[in-house]
Order: C-alpha cells, then sequence, then structure tokens
C-alpha cells in the first residue's frame, strides 16, 4: 500500500497547474553610512538583478549609531561605515571581519545654499561672525572630518549646530538655514543644483576610509558575504567612482 503522502506527491505532481509551493527567496539586512545612499542604492539594485529571488533591505544612518545597533543585537546581514574608527567596535566584538573590508574613500566639502548668502569666498570665512556653519556631532565620522578641516586649516569657529549625519548637515544648508555645512565631496555631487561649494585647498583637504563587513550573526552569511564582495567588484567600483568616491 502507497502511504497517503506519497500517494499525495504522486497525484499532486501529475495534476496539471498542481504543485507544491516553495520559495527560495532569500533577503538580508544592509546598515550603511548615510553618505552611501544614493551609491548603495544603485549597487543593491543592480546586485537584486544579478540575484533573482534576492531582496536586499537598506537602513542608512550615523555609522556609529549604526554601530551600536549591531552591538545592541539589531538583525542585520552587512554593516558598511564612514571610517575605521564607527567599525572598530563591531570588530572588538567580534560581530565582523577580523579585517573589514575597505572599499572607497571620500573627501571633505564645505557645501554653501545654492545662492551663498554668505558670501563665502574661502575657507577663512568661516570664521566671521556672522557665518552659521552645521557640522555632525563628533561621534559620527563626518563630525570627525569637519574638526580635522578646522585643525589642519588653523580655523577658529563655533557651529551652530551639530547634527547626527552628514545627510542632516546637508538638508539644512539646502533649506538656507545655515551659511555652511561640513559633508563630503560625494554629498555636494548628489546636491547638484541644490547646493554652492566653498574650494579646500589641497593642503586643508581631508580624506576617510570606508569600510564593510558581513556580520557573524547574519541569517545567510554567504549572500551578505556576496553583498562586501560586490562593492569592490568591477560594477561596484564604477558605481561608486560616479558618485564621487574615490577607489580605497
Amino acid at each position: 500500500m502507497v502511504p497517503r503522502l506519497a500517494l499525495f506527491l504522486v497525484l499532486a505532481l501529475a495534476v496539471p497547474g498542481c504543485q507544491l509551493s516553495r520559495s527560495d527567496d532569500r533577503q538580508i539586512t544592509v546598515l550603511a553610512a548615510s553618505s552611501l545612499t544614493e551609491a548603495l542604492t544603485t549597487i543593491t539594485e543592480r546586485f537584486e538583478s544579478d540575484h533573482p529571488g534576492t531582496d536586499v533591505a537598506l537602513s542608512f544612518g550615523s555609522s556609529s549609531t549604526l554601530a551600536t545597533q549591531v552591538i545592541d543585537g539589531a538583525s542585520a546581514d552587512v554593516i558598511a561605515t564612514a571610517s575605521p574608527e564607527s567599525m572598530q567596535p563591531v570588530v572588538a566584538e567580534g560581530l565582523g571581519e577580523s579585517e573589514p573590508t575597505t572599499f572607497a574613500s571620500n573627501s571633505v566639502a564645505v557645501a554653501l545654499p545654492a545662492d551663498n548668502p554668505g558670501r563665502l569666498r574661502e575657507l577663512d570665512d568661516l570664521e566671521r561672525d556672522d557665518v552659521k556653519v552645521a557640522v555632525c556631532v563628533p561621534s559620527a565620522p563626518c563630525g570627525g572630518v569637519a574638526t580635522a578641516l578646522f585643525a589642519t586649516a588653523d580655523l577658529s569657529l563655533t557651529p551652530v549646530s551639530q547634527e547626527v549625519d552628514v545627510k542632516t548637515v546637508l538638508a539644512k544648508v539646502v533649506a538656507g538655514e545655515v551659511d555652511a555645512g561640513i559633508v563630503y565631496t560625494t554629498d555636494v555631487l548628489a546636491a547638484a543644483a541644490d547646493v554652492a561649494t566653498l574650494p579646500v585647498p589641497e593642503p586643508d583637504r581631508v580624506t576617510i576610509d570606508y569600510l564593510a563587513t558581513p556580520l557573524t550573526t547574519s541569517g545567510d552569511p554567504s549572500l551578505a558575504a556576496e553583498f562586501v564582495e560586490s562593492l569592490v567588484s568591477d560594477d561596484g567600483q564604477r558605481v561608486l567612482a560616479n558618485s564621487g568616491f574615490s577607489a580605497p
């Protein structure tokens, strides 16, 4: 006598249009620095196209905040930060690779509202009492970049606001709430005609490296590793370059 389950399988496969449901869908969550928004969105779209049935959920924010979320147990598969310092706590907790992948670099930029209401012409103008400057909080990589710029350019000033991430700084500039914001080269490129820029002389230029790692808590470690590899692939590097990032 044929067991009932075996008989059901035979009948289900024999009847046209009747088949057992099975899902091969795979999903990962990527936590990434907000300055990666445009580039990583494009890379993700191509990754999903190359991996049918795959869904990549992106969550952007301040690198230091994302690292804290990972340490606190957030459900994620990959983290990409805007500095080695913000990645270090994740590695120290054994939640990422001991040597994360460096996949891009970025440089400091000074964004101004498109009509430049402060009439800024050079970095020294940022020190004027009537000029309002926004930066990121010190714990965020973009905050560290601002501090480094002020030090290398020998500038002494007090920002009117400290924002959680670089996109929030940029938003204040675009809205005309401040006269200048310390952001990244990629941000002014993404904002296009919405902002003007203040030249940063080469001796004062500050750069920063971006790192990524699969997380040891990932539910799909092989897919997470493939996503990180896509960042250093030829196609991934082209997308990053088009967004204004430099090669690592």
